[in-house]
């Protein structure tokens, strides 16, 4: 499941550099082209924005973590129900670390993006 969602991803980035690429180049009229162009960078700026504030997400989240596993050693006495914390520390761990990579793809799309739209813009 976690490969599909890696997959469905990358498609819809892929999907979405795929119509920006070729509305930039079916456009004719240059002033057409750089509206379009700079709808397209505001959206991925915005974009960007989310991405980059999901990162900052993911670094309390790991602070978390840490906090956590430093917390839980002392609690470590014996008494039940600890597997089922560890398990939950693990999972957490694992949904971080795929949202990361997630966010990573995103970010290289979008960078593909506003490179299309910038050679779109210098392109009369």
């Amino acid at each position: 499941m976690v490969f599909l969602s890696f997959v469905y991803r990358f498609l819809t980035n892929f999907a979405f550099m795929a119509v920006v690429y070729f509305s930039l180049n079916f456009m004719e009229k240059y002033p057409n082209r750089a509206i379009l162009a700079i709808l397209v960078l505001v959206y991925a700026a915005m974009r960007a924005a989310s991405t980059l504030r999901a990162f900052y997400f993911f670094q309390k989240i790991e602070k978390l973590e840490a906090e956590t596993k430093r917390l839980q050693a002392p609690i470590n006495d014996g008494s039940g129900g600890t597997s089922a914390r560890k398990q939950v520390i693990a999972d957490v761990a694992r949904l971080r670390r795929d949202g990361e990579l997630k966010s990573y793809m995103d970010l290289f799309f979008l960078a593909l993006i506003v490179l299309l739209c910038v050679a779109a813009i210098m392109r009369q």
